[in-house]
């Protein structure tokens, strides 16, 4: 057995770390299986004014989002993303996914993945702070930033074809019982090996 255990340890071991490029569709779009009583990501934020450009060096990012919905600051926001990996006509779930039980505990702590992939680049972040992104009329206002479209030094089985992210946001009241509103949204995609 622990033969058995110490080759299967040397061999993921020894898979070497590869490089991927994201080539997206377009940054959003609405979920095609959300939760019950899940909107568009822009029904739930005005994102009249916020700009994204898709290019080789990434997604360029500026502008403001407006908070839509209008819930408690003592609300709990969950936030979850969901990688699906496209195989013969079927979105099947895999091993990468994204939970954060506080949201607005963590968007500023600086090992948090919400802060490193987006809440760096708020411009008012002492608002936002005290706000969240779960009371109405809340300004996110983004200094202009690139998100890079890649994945680097990636372990494992190699990734290749069409995958999307699911990203769910849902509100829970002091009580812990979910509001009846939630937002749902993906990001789609293809990923090649650089």
């Amino acid at each position: 057995m622990f033969k058995i255990s110490l080759i299967l340890v040397m061999a993921v071991s020894g898979t070497r770390a590869v490089d991927y490029f994201l080539e997206l569709e377009e940054l959003y779009s609405e979920c095609t299986n959300g939760p019950v009583g899940s909107v568009p990501l822009d029904v739930a934020f005005n994102v009249d004014n916020f700009r994204s450009v898709i290019d080789a060096d990434g997604v360029h990012v500026s502008g403001n989002v407006t908070t839509v919905w209008d819930f408690d600051r003592t609300d709990r926001l969950s936030g979850k993303i969901n990688v699906f990996r496209y195989n013969r006509g079927t979105w099947e779930p895999t091993l990468f996914n994204l939970a954060t039980h506080k949201v607005c505990n963590v968007i500023f702590d600086k090992n948090s993945y919400w802060y490193k992939w987006w809440f760096q680049y708020i411009a008012n972040q002492e608002e936002i702070q005290e706000k969240c992104i779960i009371m109405k009329d809340t300004v996110l206002v983004h200094n202009p930033f690139v998100v890079k479209l890649g994945l680097d030094n990636i372990s494992g089985p190699p990734l290749q074809g069409r995958y999307k992210a699911v990203i769910i946001w849902e509100l829970f009241d002091q009580n812990n019982v979910r509001r009846p509103l939630s937002t749902c949204y993906e990001v789609r995609g293809r990923v090649e090996r650089k």
